[in-house]
């Protein structure tokens, strides 16, 4: 007999997933459990479960294998960004199964430098896109520039009146892309989109793109200093692409929250702070480890500037990253797997307010990843489909075939 389930009596049995003997991380340590799955979310989560009588559902042995939640990526470019090298710079929108190899069940999708020729509606469409074809998404009005483009003419209607828009962003602060918004334009902003986000129950956050200028984080010091706003309005992100901005990181991260990029340090191994390294740092400094989150800027331009601010290098970030730097964080700097996750579960959910996101307990979205014992995709189940089998990846977006093909 399971424990509740009889709360589930809707629930076709042959569509349920019972996977049995993982180590499961909640993501704090559960130790060995069984999971059900069914309809879409966790039924149950105990020791020695079993299926209705009857029924023909699926039985997975996960014995040796790691359960967590499903990676949820803060900061993406689902619709495509880039463009500071000109039209040919443009990057492309994601793939659902870019997601899917790196573990990563849920995404923030945004737009960027990019708010003149791109449109806020083509992230809409492209978020609604991902969620027919089975992964988890939402999204920020808005772009670097403020005022922000978006839907409604009004970043606070496009929070309210959107269920699929949270926030705004990201708008570009202390760079030299930025539009250089005054403090008090910055406040406007910001308690405009907290309002909205009460009035439609969203997080109503403001995502801030970090640049290279020395003393990145004083405007948001000033505009928490002048209004009524907290640091927990913000989410900076970047805050390890150079030494400057991540030692200001440190003493930032214990009023507010720091995202850290991961898929920029292969790129720019010169600048940027190795995001495992990061997080341990910013531990071990006094930031409470609720505070910091990861993300990778998937399919986001990564320009490389040189002194004059002429565009000299241009790569692209892909999802992977966040299980790598996930990885790292717990084989190369020790840090206990339950704190890694956080960055990339719970303190996203929590922080963006994801219903149904970031934990693996009863009620909650199916979204799992098992890995093995070197932290690699052995399979995974989003919004409880199979995504990822025997490290497979097994559901593809529309035209991925034809376009691999091409």
């Amino acid at each position: 007999m399971i424990s509740g389930l009889t709360n589930f009596t809707a629930i076709n049995a042959g569509e349920m997933i019972l996977i049995k003997n993982a180590d499961v991380f909640t993501p704090e340590a559960a130790g060995i459990c069984d999971v059900l799955v069914g309809e879409r979310q966790i039924l149950a989560i105990g020791r020695n479960l079993s299926l209705p009588a009857g029924s023909d559902s699926e039985v997975i042995d996960a014995k040796g294998l790691i359960m967590v939640p499903g990676l949820i990526d803060n900061h993406v470019h689902i619709a495509g960004a880039g463009g500071e090298g000109g039209p040919a710079s443009r990057t492309p929108e994601l793939r659902l199964s870019m997601m899917f190899r790196g573990g990563v069940t849920t995404v923030i999708g945004c737009l960027g430098t990019d708010g003149f020729t791109r449109d806020v509606t083509s992230v809409l469409m492209k978020v609604k896109s991902l969620r027919h074809e089975g992964a988890s998404a939402w999204m920020l009005t808005g772009a670097y520039q403020v005022p922000p483009p978006t839907i409604t003419g009004d970043a606070g209607k496009d929070i309210a009146l959107f269920e699929e828009i949270i926030g705004i962003g990201e708008v570009a602060l202390s760079d030299h892309r930025s539009s250089c918004p005054t403090v008090d334009e910055l406040i406007r902003l910001t308690a405009h989109a907290r309002v909205a986000g009460m009035i439609g129950k969203k997080a109503g956050i403001v995502n801030i793109h970090m640049g290279d200028a020395r003393d990145p984080f004083r405007p948001l010091h000033e505009a928490v200093k002048k209004s009524e706003l907290r640091y927990t309005q913000f989410l900076p992100t970047h805050c390890n692409r150079n030494d400057y901005i991540f030692e200001d990181s440190k003493q930032y991260g214990k009023s507010g929250y720091i995202d850290i990029t991961t898929s920029a340090w292969p790129y720019f191994r010169d600048e940027e702070i190795k995001p495992s390294k990061a997080l341990k740092i910013l531990l071990e400094a006094g930031v409470p480890e609720t505070s910091v989150t990861f993300s990778s800027d998937a399919c986001g331009s990564l320009p490389g500037f040189d002194s004059n601010g002429n565009l000299v290098k241009l790569e692209m970030g892909l999802p992977e990253a966040n299980l790598r730097e996930l990885r790292d964080s717990v084989i190369d700097e020790k840090l206990p797997l339950s704190t890694a996750l956080r960055v990339l579960t719970s303190n996203v959910a929590t922080i963006l307010k994801l219903p149904g996101k970031g934990f693996i307990a009863r009620g909650m979205d199916a979204d799992i990843l098992l890995l093995d014992g070197g932290y690699e995709i052995r399979h995974l189940l989003a919004m409880g489909r199979w995504a990822v089998r025997d490290g497979q990846v097994t559901m593809k977006g529309s035209y991925e075939d034809q376009a691999t093909s091409a």
